[in-house]
């Protein structure tokens, strides 16, 4: 039999029902892989749209949105910007309030870049309390926790703010020179409580990526990082927090997901 659909009007009657059906398959099949990831693929953009700080609690401070962000011609301690959308800029000072996220996270994955100028300082604090440092780094030959990508160590706040440990240093100095945009990719295990709220597991640092360079894999953090250790209690979700109160910084693609459980090695 001739099964040209052209040439035979049966078949031609068939053929459009054998594609619907594998089509129909196809999205199915489709449909089950994306349940599979579930949350793990609902990313939350913090960054992009007229409305970013939307997601950030009051107060704000002086962040303001920007299409670009870049050192100042006479003043490369400094950040210029121009008005627009995408990128989230602490200020035309460069110093203002934190950032924090409205909503509470426990395990988290996040992707950010950031931009900071000569002799900058900024952190992304997880939870508020565990911080891997932004910092103007490049070209350290033995970077500690306070550089680039640390984990940042613990401090005291009197009699003058110091640090009374060495914090976690970066497996390599993968920071660009200021001036460059950076990326970081973060895997944050949140600590673990029991049913008295006693906590049976510290924080962890499942992965750190700065620059596409692996600086951190299963660091635990045994308690808060500065002087959060002695002044904040650890807990079982927080936000997070973007600092802006040390120098100027500028964030762009900020975005944080759910990690999924069943994808963490060594589950405490």
């Amino acid at each position: 039999m001739n099964s040209d659909p052209v040439k035979d009007p049966i078949a031609a009657r068939k053929q459009p029902i054998r594609t619907s059906w594998h089509r129909g398959l196809s999205a199915f099949i489709l449909l089950l892989a994306a349940a599979g990831h579930g949350l793990a693929d609902s990313w939350t953009d913090l960054s992009s749209g007229e409305k970013a700080l939307e997601a950030w609690a009051i107060p704000t401070g002086d962040w303001f949105c920007a299409a670009s962000a870049e050192p100042e011609s006479k003043n490369p301690r400094m950040l210029q910007a121009k008005p627009g959308h995408g990128i989230l800029v602490n200020g035309r000072k460069g110093r203002t309030d934190d950032l924090i996220t409205k909503q509470k996270f426990r395990d988290v994955e996040i992707h950010l870049e950031f931009l900071i100028p000569k002799g900058s300082n900024s952190g992304v604090k997880f939870e508020g309390l565990y911080e891997i440092q932004i910092l103007d780094s490049f070209g350290v030959k033995k970077p500690k926790g306070s550089d680039c990508g640390g984990v940042y160590p613990r401090a005291e706040e009197e009699p003058a703010y110091h640090h009374i440990d060495e914090g976690v240093p970066p497996r390599t100095n993968a920071a660009r020179p200021a001036g460059e945009w950076q990326t970081m990719d973060v895997i944050f295990q949140a600590p673990r409580f029991d049913a008295q709220n006693k906590k049976v597991a510290n924080a962890r640092f499942v992965k750190v990526v700065l620059n596409d360079q692996v600086i951190h894999e299963n660091v635990e953090v045994p308690t808060p990082t500065g002087s959060a250790w002695r002044l904040k209690k650890e807990m079982a979700e927080g936000p997070l927090l973007l600092q802006g109160t040390h120098g100027p910084v500028a964030f762009r693609n900020v975005r944080i997901r759910p990690y999924p459980e069943e994808e963490k090695p060594g589950k405490p």
